[in-house]
């Protein structure tokens, strides 16, 4: 009886530290997600109310003006152009990525050779040099071979970064050897024991790495202003800021281009958000 009394304060201990936690999350929640449904609020909005001085959460008066006008056919700011110009760039930026960044990573993490470590720390010093000073060579490399004013621009440049390589090595560290051996004892080359062990073991860390070259890629804002010139060439970020000076007053039809904007990013999440979660808690494991 004195141990079941003495047990009551301590679960009620508990169920009050539970509660804290959940409140604090609740509250977490609401601050990232606050500004999206505000975001989605708004562009459904008429712009006189969008600019009221008293803000509403929900429009008294839906409308879909603001999309209308960006989605109209023959429109000076064509959206879906840019939309399809970063979904494509973003695609193909992270399938380079993968590649790349996966067989440096092979190497560095299992192969044996002459310098490996001192490349290993040649490529992470490369994370330590700010990404604005590969401007000037970059632009130079991209003119030399005439992709100024086009989706290579975007694409090729940064698909061999230091992070996906890192990211990767630090993940096959993580596998058991044997595997590998067994099918070197089973006739097994390096390139099926890449292509057929290392890579579906590491779906969760391809899952993530692919995630944040799509993120990086898509987001990217200043490195297409510098390459890209003619408007239908655009990616979103530069497309939505001449929105945004062509508009300077009409938050409704800002807000729907930061609607469409998210729209791939919240679905890519959604669908990765266990591999990401699996693939970062991996990485980690070993050096």
């Amino acid at each position: 009886m004195a141990q079941a009394t003495a047990g009551v304060p301590g679960r009620r201990r508990l169920v009050g530290r539970r509660i804290l936690l959940y409140a604090v999350l609740v509250l977490l929640t609401l601050l990232f997600v606050a500004p999206l449904l505000w975001m989605f609020s708004t562009s459904f909005k008429t712009n006189a109310e969008a600019i009221r001085d008293v803000p509403t959460w929900i429009p008294e008066e839906p409308s879909t003006e603001g999309y209308s006008r960006l989605l109209q056919p023959g429109s000076s700011e064509p959206v879906l152009r840019w939309f399809i110009n970063s979904m494509v760039a973003a695609l193909a930026h992270t399938a380079l990525v993968l590649v790349t960044a996966s067989m440096a990573a092979y190497a560095l993490a299992r192969m044996e050779f002459r310098g490996k470590k001192i490349m290993f720390a040649l490529v992470i010093s490369t994370l330590f040099i700010p990404p604005i000073s590969f401007f000037v060579p970059n632009y130079l490399i991209v003119d030399s071979f005439g992709w100024l004013d086009t989706l290579l621009a975007v694409i090729v440049p940064g698909a061999a970064g230091a992070f996906g390589v890192f990211f990767l090595r630090q993940f096959f560290s993580s596998l058991p050897r044997e595997l590998e051996e067994a099918a070197l004892l089973d006739g097994a080359n390096r390139l099926q024991i890449f292509t057929k062990i290392i890579l579906p073991l590491s779906k969760p860390a391809l899952a993530t790495l692919a995630v944040l070259s799509f993120l990086a890629n898509w987001n990217d804002f200043l490195w297409p202003v510098y390459v890209l010139f003619n408007s239908p060439n655009y990616t979103l970020p530069p497309g939505l800021a001449i929105l945004q000076g062509a508009y300077a007053a009409d938050y409704a039809v800002i807000m729907a281009g930061g609607v469409i904007a998210s729209i791939p990013v919240l679905v890519i999440f959604m669908f990765a958000q266990r591999y990401i979660i699996e693939g970062v808690a991996r990485s980690g494991l070993k050096g």
